[in-house]
């Protein structure tokens, strides 16, 4: 269904688009009840004659939740250690492109990574995306000159070979075919376009924090590596993030499990929601994740609390 959030307005309220923008020529795809291409003018989006924020296409039942939004950016915002090491990364994976690549970022939730992406690499054309409206509107308010989809990653609806990187922090894990996911991530890319993925570590791991996450699994690095390579990619790194933490996540994971085994769904939320609070504002983690990271250009970690890959499109 198409959401309008903003009035339509006349034509000649309207500012003319800048037609050297790659976004601007950018094939998006037509909207479910539309006979029009969408424009991207720079600012908002023109379906005929009518005047759109962001484009609509597929929304059902969502492995994620606003509240679950609200609950991790009060603990933590957009500076807990981890996430912020992760956003790193995915930094260094879009750095490989060249030229004004086109950049998508699937699963945007707030925009935290679009934010870094337009500081790191202002001459790239970002677009964000994510399963739930009510996430990309809050995308919006904080990245406001950046074109939005919302879409269902297992069948997006974006053209053949259209983007040259797409990145997707901690999104697999909540999509039940999270193979077809990744096709659909290798089908979108150009030739030789790259594809960032962080995905949660280690099924021995799996606990309540997961399960108030939401997550459908965990994941072994070496079993995502092959999947990846199954659907086309060439992998071009791949790596642990939290190698050093790992000790400490794998007995707290373990005494989770032991513990919740009688906790109502409410206790078990507010247990995550005081796990995430506890590391949120951790110098010493901070500290280690960029240790980690520079080691990591040449160490392979052999395990983590998260597995990172970075694919390329031959």
């Amino acid at each position: 269904m198409l959401n309008r959030t903003t009035e339509s307005k006349t034509v000649q309220d309207r500012k003319e688009p800048d037609t050297s923008d790659p976004l601007y020529t950018f094939p998006w795809p037509r909207l479910p009840d539309s006979p029009y291409r969408p424009v991207w003018t720079g600012q908002t989006f023109l379906d005929g004659d009518r005047e759109i924020r962001f484009l609509n296409y597929t929304e059902t039942v969502s492995a994620w939740s606003d509240e679950l939004t609200a609950m991790h950016e009060a603990e933590a915002a957009s500076s807990h250690p981890i996430d912020v090491a992760s956003r790193k990364l995915a930094l260094e994976s879009m750095k490989t492109l060249k030229g004004r690549p086109v950049i998508l970022d699937i699963g945007c939730s707030s925009g935290f990574l679009l934010q870094d992406l337009h500081s790191a690499l202002p001459e790239a054309a970002l677009i964000g995306a994510d399963y739930l409206s009510s996430l990309v509107n809050r995308a919006i308010s904080n990245v406001p000159d950046v074109p939005f989809l919302q879409f269902d990653l297992r069948t997006c609806p974006l053209q053949d070979e259209t983007v040259d990187g797409a990145t997707a922090l901690n999104v697999l894990e909540h999509i039940d075919n999270d193979e077809e996911a990744l096709r659909q991530m290798h089908r979108i890319l150009r030739r030789g376009g790259v594809a960032h993925v962080e995905v949660p570590s280690g099924p021995s791991c799996y606990d309540i924090y997961d399960e108030v996450l939401m997550h459908h699994r965990r994941y072994t690095l070496s079993k995502l590596r092959m999947m990846c390579e199954r659907i086309g990619f060439t992998v071009e790194w791949a790596n642990h993030l939290g190698f050093f933490f790992f000790p400490f996540f794998w007995v707290t994971k373990q005494t989770n499990r032991v513990l919740a085994k009688s906790w109502s769904t409410e206790q078990k939320r507010r247990a995550v929601a005081r796990q995430i609070r506890n590391t949120a504002r951790s110098q010493l983690m901070s500290s280690m994740f960029s240790v980690e990271r520079i080691g990591g250009r040449i160490l392979r970690y052999p395990v983590g609390i998260r597995s990172v890959l970075r694919l390329r499109k031959a």
